[in-house]
């Protein structure tokens, strides 16, 4: 089974004349439309956002992409602000989702105008003292056994993330002591979930839970963060998430209960990383090696480095051999990168066509937690970004790594010293 690319062979052996792989390439194309139609799905919520998450892909670019369509930014540490900060967003156009936050993070996020989205109880205190209380804040529910988890996130019971039911009760009343009058209400179970009822079935336990607070404490909650965890189809036999089913269900929920209760207006945000940007990313790599002993391994000059997936998480990732798609996929290969860990591979006991060095090679779904998630082990460097344009233009957004930037941090001079 094949998947699809936005460009061939020809385009990408032209590409590969001006940037040596392996790199990463986005498609804007495909994120553009991905991202108004998600939007329209929603429409019918008046104040509905998208809050990227970038860490899901970390570059400006991409980001500046998302916002001309509409999205805000969910950020989790100092840098991803200051991507924030760099592309003018400001304000409820960012949402800043941390956990085991240092002060200095909180005040960044303050200075900017976003929306506090607390992770702890304890933490109500740490800001006030630190920091300062912001006008809005929002708190992340952890809902225990009462949702399952998944693979990726794990079971939220075990989870570090949240407050839990009895918490949530106490921080909003700890906040109403200490003046605060505006409220938001977030939760994040799951990762890569492809059942669309999944995401109804959150819905369903933060409007209960809105409603509750409101006749219990006398507040109002101004937004419901369903969180991100929306799942891409890695697999050309998997599904996509139906959006459209999932929208209707959120839909008839909030009239149910929000409007039912009086409670709107009640925005509905997502923050949702994966879906935006992770089917429209490639890896662009080449065959070194063909090695036979005991299997056989088809060897790229990239690595675990330039995408950890699969050797995290068992992850599968579909691969292309560029020019070989209609060819018999009748051989069983290994598809390996060239750390020292055994772990290195793309892909195991993967059926492909006959391999060979020079081949070129695309491993798909990497726009999400593909290059973010790079490292330098064994001292390799971080690959360059490229941007396909609708034009059909090719941008670098993020020139490779060199080995001058891989030792920027060491001080050789000092170690002529160093006795």
């Amino acid at each position: 089974m094949t998947k699809q690319i936005p460009f061939s062979k020809k385009q990408i052996e032209k590409i590969i004349e001006q940037t040596p792989t392996p790199f990463h390439i986005y498609d804007e194309k495909g994120i553009r439309e991905y991202a108004r139609k998600f939007n329209r799905t929603f429409s019918w919520n008046p104040g509905f956002k998208e809050f990227y998450a970038i860490k899901s892909a970390p570059n400006p670019y991409l980001m500046k992409i998302m916002r001309e369509e509409g999205f805000g930014i969910d950020c989790s540490s100092m840098a991803e602000l200051e991507i924030a900060e760099k592309l003018g967003m400001s304000g409820d156009e960012i949402m800043f989702t941390s956990n085991d936050t240092p002060a200095y993070e909180y005040k960044k996020a303050i200075d900017l105008g976003a929306i506090i989205n607390l992770d702890d109880i304890s933490h109500i205190e740490y800001l006030e003292k630190n920091v300062g209380l912001p006008d809005i804040v929002c708190f992340r529910y952890n809902p225990g056994s009462l949702k399952e988890g998944n693979t990726i996130i794990g079971h939220p019971e075990e989870a570090k993330y949240g407050f839990t039911r009895e918490q949530l009760f106490e921080g909003y009343q700890m906040l109403l002591d200490k003046g605060v009058k505006r409220f938001g209400l977030h939760t994040m179970v799951a990762s890569n979930e492809l059942d669309s009822a999944y995401f109804v079935e959150t819905a369903q336990i933060l409007f209960d839970l809105i409603v509750e607070l409101n006749q219990r404490l006398g507040i109002h909650i101004e937004f419901a963060n369903l969180g991100g965890g929306i799942g891409i189809p890695y697999r050309p036999s998997d599904l996509p998430v139906d959006l459209d089913f999932m929208s209707r269900g959120i839909d008839k929920l909030y009239q149910e209960k929000i409007v039912a209760n009086g409670l709107e207006p009640l925005r509905v945000y997502f923050e949702s990383g994966r879906a935006m940007t992770g089917p429209f990313g490639f890896l662009v790599s080449k065959v070194l090696h063909i090695k036979k002993t005991y299997k056989q391994y088809a060897g790229l000059d990239s690595s675990m480095a330039n995408l950890m997936r699969p050797a995290l998480y068992g992850s599968y990732h579909h691969i292309t051999v560029m020019g070989k798609e209609d060819q018999p996929y009748d051989q069983v290969y290994d598809v390996t990168g060239s750390l020292c860990e055994n772990n290195d591979k793309f892909a195991i006991n993967r059926n492909l066509p006959v391999m060979e060095p020079g081949d070129v090679v695309v491993i798909h779904d990497t726009g999400a937690h593909g290059h973010s998630m790079g490292f330098n082990y064994n001292g390799k460097l971080r690959s360059a970004e490229l941007l396909l344009r609708e034009n059909g233009q090719v941008v670098h957004i993020r020139r490779a790594e060199t080995m001058d930037d891989y030792f920027a941090t060491l001080d050789f001079e000092g170690l002529k010293d160093f006795k």
